[in-house]
């Protein structure tokens, strides 16, 4: 029963997952007039698509062109606006082989406007850019945000007049320094009626468009974005821990000048197939049309609401804590609502615990052990998920040149499925007991992944201390926790104690430890009074259904994260390895041997795959010229 509970509910929360990964059907031509529609977008997509068109190349001239006269067919009234190229921009421009004066150093943003019924109220911008990187034609970045926009203005028309202004914004020079939206943001007469900014970005060629930045101060803003995502084709995709993340990263897009002007908003894009990045391969036969359909439908039904939203636009207060479960809606609260999850977490998990101890003599001892089982999971993942990533490539903050960056990019998914497995391979390595596989063999591994991690991928002071704790944990022969309940329960208490350290300094992601917390504490409460002993399989069905449920906003999560940041920080996978651990710990069955088995099984296979992305996605010789 054990097997059938802990294989079938992992099983089902895969599943669960990677469906709410998938992009909604794309819309065709035969959609009502007031809703988005990616076959109509894809005809400006082909159009704007056909070649590279980079700053000061001809068909940068000629998208410039369409682009206008599109505006002008949707009742625009476009302008161009020309600003002097930054110093930056000049110079990468002249590395990818360019010639500023072909541009007449300038940049050449698009303006247009669709006024409102009430003129003094703040204007909602829309914001796309359509310069293409060199060498790609670029129909996710950004020709797919600029046709979701002009097909967006189509649509909002159809709905009737609008409260407040629309001004629609197509930058020029964003691949090069953002240098479009500088321009717009300080010379344009139009840049102080500006209250609220969408914009639409690309890091790939497909996959779910996320909500992963707002400005500050954004609880309002959610708001917000969780009634217009209810609307939107494939729900809502955002949380708040992707706008802290991507708040203290180094990247910029477009949206980064607004909002550090203070304007709210909602910056929106899709970042999957990853080798379709500033690639000769991001044509308009490649585009995920139903992610060019999520993206375009989330802008549009955002831009909406905030056109029609009332008197006032979101203002500038405390940032929530929120994110959507599996695309179905936006789960939100205060900052200061996680302490009150976490004490709520505390009082179930030391109810679970008077239950167990009453059943079957648990020790506080016990569950301390299996708090530092916790803390082994976390530095062993770390230690091994580097180890296993380098193997298929150096970290991009080494790659020598942008070929090998772009090179990466292609082998991002080996990098995934291989980082998963070791992820799988430590986490059953727990469940079998480390003292099934030994402490030699243990060890072992931690040494050859934290030299082959330093090696291949550099000197990293975070896998080195990782290593150090790993190794000790791995050769201590008492760390291990003697009872299920003394691992489940010291796993809970562990991710509490990490809860609240980031409640403290950073609520806004804190919510990837409380909830699950939460959940698991649930579980294990509901196991206490159907049968502390755990020897009813009913005792389990609590655990189990808590794998399902939470188990799939995880594993979905952790696409999502491994996406973002995971070509350079693979050890954030070993977070998501305990929090998974949280709800099919009671479950594991008692075959040790199997298990552990199994977790050298997909260590081996982890190791197989990453180095098989060297061959599979070679890295091309290194030339003089190219963007970087």
């Amino acid at each position: 029963m054990r097997w059938a509970l802990f294989l079938g509910s992992l099983a089902v929360a895969l599943l669960i997952g990677v469906w709410a990964l998938q992009v909604p059907a794309p819309r065709g031509l035969e959609t009502p007039d007031q809703d988005f529609s990616a076959a109509r977008a894809m005809i400006d997509v082909r159009q704007i698509a056909i070649r590279p068109h980079p700053v000061g190349s001809a068909d940068h001239a000629r998208v410039r062109a369409h682009i206008f006269d599109r505006m002008a067919f949707l009742g625009l009234n476009p302008q161009l606006q020309a600003g002097a190229l930054s110093p930056e921009s000049v110079n990468r421009l002249r590395r990818w082989g360019g010639d500023p004066a072909a541009a007449g150093n300038q940049a050449v943003n698009i303006v247009g406007l669709l006024p409102g019924l009430d003129p003094s109220r703040p204007a909602v911008l829309m914001m796309a850019h359509y310069d293409s990187a060199w060498g790609s034609p670029g129909a996710a970045d950004d020709a797919s945000g600029v046709a979701a926009i002009l097909e967006s203005v189509r649509a909002i028309k159809a709905r009737g007049p609008l409260d407040r202004t629309l001004i629609v914004l197509i930058t020029d020079a964003e691949e090069l320094n953002l240098d479009g939206a500088r321009i717009f943001f300080s010379e344009h007469p139009l840049r102080d009626r500006v209250g609220a900014v969408v914009n639409l970005e690309a890091r790939g060629g497909g996959g779910r468009a996320f909500m992963f930045e707002t400005g500050r101060g954004n609880a309002e803003t959610i708001d917000v974005y969780a009634q217009a995502a209810r609307r939107a084709d494939g729900g809502a995709s955002s949380s708040s821990l992707a706008v802290f993340v991507y708040e203290n990263m180094p990247n910029g897009t477009d949206f980064t000048i607004p909002k550090n002007r203070g304007v709210g908003g909602m910056n929106f894009a899709f970042i999957g197939r990853p080798s379709q990045y500033h690639s000769p391969t991001s044509t308009p036969e490649n585009l995920d049309q139903g992610a060019l359909q999520h993206i375009g439908s989330q802008a549009m039904e955002a831009t909406d609401a905030l056109l029609r939203g009332g008197p006032t636009l979101p203002a500038r207060g405390e940032n929530a804590v929120y994110g959507d479960y599996l695309g179905l809606g936006v789960i939100s609260h205060t900052p200061s609502f996680g302490w009150v999850l976490l004490g709520l977490t505390a009082a179930l998990g030391a109810f679970a615990a008077w239950g167990a101890r009453h059943a079957t003599g648990l020790k506080a001892a016990d569950v301390g052990r299996g708090m530092v089982s916790g803390l082994w999971v976390l530095a062993m993942g770390i230690v091994v998920a580097h180890g296993v990533r380098v193997l298929a490539g150096p970290l991009s903050a080494r790659a020598e040149s942008a070929e090998v960056y772009y090179t990466l990019l292609r082998r991002l998914p080996w990098m995934e499925a291989g980082t998963g497995l070791a992820m799988a391979a430590v986490a059953l390595a727990l469940l079998a007991g480390r003292e099934a596989l030994g402490a030699k063999l243990l060890a072992g591994v931690v040494v050859l992944a934290v030299a082959v991690s330093l090696i291949l991928g550099g000197f990293d002071p975070v896998v080195l201390g990782a290593g150090v704790v790993a190794l000790g944990l791995s050769l201590w022969p008492q760390s291990a926790p003697k009872t299920v309940w003394g691992g489940w329960l010291g796993l809970i208490a562990f991710v509490f104690v990490l809860g609240c350290a980031v409640q403290a300094v950073a609520p806004e992601a804190a919510l990837i430890l409380i909830w699950p917390g939460l959940l698991a504490a649930f579980a294990a409460t509901d196991a206490a009074l159907i049968g502390a002993r755990l020897e009813n399989p009913r005792a389990l069905i609590p655990a189990a259904l808590a794998t399902v449920v939470g188990g799939a906003w995880i594993l979905a999560q952790s696409h999502q994260v491994f996406l973002g940041v995971g070509m350079d920080l693979p050890g954030t996978l070993a977070l998501m390895t305990v929090l998974i651990l949280l709800f099919v710990t009671p479950l594991a069955p008692k075959a040790k041997g199997t298990l552990a088995a199994a977790a050298a099984a997909c260590l081996i296979l982890a190791c197989g795959l990453s180095l098989t992305a060297r061959y599979a996605e070679p890295a091309p010789p290194p030339s003089a010229t190219g963007p970087t």
